[in-house]
């Protein structure tokens, strides 16, 4: 049997010294916001915070944190109050929303080391994969938490550098349909 302070409760398990914290945390403890995405630490939807510090637990080994202090998604607030989880609900950040836990997680970490990042902060910290491409509300929605003012909540956040086939008019269909538009534009 091992103890955890998960979320600050004290939780004993029973698992292999080599199990993964990601298996332990969704299948022993029952907190299922952590995902599964890669299993090689890569894609970051696992991201949780081990003593305050981002960790990938598809591959840290759940003795590795007995005695340590263990954070989940559901342990940031009870109630999404969290200013990244605000953030998060004004900015609608999630599209498919798998991989949204890890990025919140990855989120706060950046804005306990920097409170108030750059642009390159962020770009450089984020390195949690999102499928849909939400890269753009992420970055506006962690200036909002910042308090930076670069995150308007108004309009648009997407930043289209070329058009390669395309890219221009669907990032138009998108921010229109977003603000309650057609696609096409018309009111």
């Amino acid at each position: 049997m091992l103890s955890l302070n998960v979320n600050g409760k004290t939780v004993s398990v029973d698992a292999e010294p080599g199990t993964p914290l990601l298996w332990v945390l969704r299948e022993q403890v029952g907190l299922t916001g952590t995902k599964y995405g890669c299993g090689v630490a890569q894609c970051g939807s696992c991201s949780v915070h081990i003593d305050g510090q981002l960790t990938r637990s598809c591959v840290m080994p759940v003795s590795a944190v007995a005695g340590k202090r263990i954070t989940t998604i559901e342990g940031l607030s009870a109630d999404a109050s969290h200013p990244v989880q605000r953030a998060w609900a004004e900015f609608d950040v999630p599209q498919c929303g798998y991989c949204q836990s890890g990025q919140i997680m990855a989120a706060v970490a950046l804005l306990r080391a920097k409170p108030k990042p750059t642009d390159k902060d962020i770009d450089d910290a984020m390195t949690n994969i999102c499928r849909c491409g939400t890269y753009q509300r992420i970055r506006a929605a962690i200036h909002r938490a910042a308090g930076t003012g670069k995150g308007s909540g108004n309009g648009s956040v997407f930043h289209v550098v070329g058009d390669a086939g395309g890219t221009v008019a669907a990032a138009t269909a998108v921010a229109n349909a977003g603000a309650g538009r057609s696609p096409a534009g018309d009111a």
